[in-house]
């Protein structure tokens, strides 16, 4: 079994975008060095919207990554720099990744949102875009 997280963020202004992309590369080097991670994948879509996909061995060993280290720092940040933010996760039989497509199918069917300071017309109707 694989525990698999994909996230949805969306950067409301190009203002936040530089230090959203030095957080972002210290998050990712955390997650490719974190103990339990089996991979991890990402997306530059349009509008500077920015999606991860990581498998992981189990829920703890996401965890431990999200809520340590750069990750940690991060995490805090987003919410007013983002307009729009989602989250999903799900167990599967093995750890490869899926399309971006379907994840985010996965994501509207078993996601939900994340917490924003400053909500997009499209977060406050419950919509998450899909990956361009």
């Amino acid at each position: 079994m694989a525990f698999i997280s994909v996230t949805r963020l969306r950067i409301r202004r190009a203002f936040f975008l530089p230090l959203f992309f030095w957080h972002t590369s210290l998050s990712l080097r955390q997650a490719k060095r974190a103990s339990g991670n089996l991979q991890v994948k990402v997306l530059n879509s349009a509008r500077w919207t920015f999606w991860t996909m990581t498998a992981w061995e189990d829920q703890a060993a996401m965890r431990a990554f999200m809520v340590s280290g750069s990750h940690k720092t991060a995490m805090p940040k987003l919410m007013h720099w983002c307009d729009e933010a989602s989250v999903g996760h799900w167990e599967q039989d093995n750890a490869t990744l899926p399309d971006w497509p379907e994840a985010h199918r996965r994501m509207v069917a078993e996601g939900r949102l994340s917490k924003v300071h400053h909500p997009s017309a499209a977060h406050l109707a419950g919509q998450i875009g899909a990956p361009d």
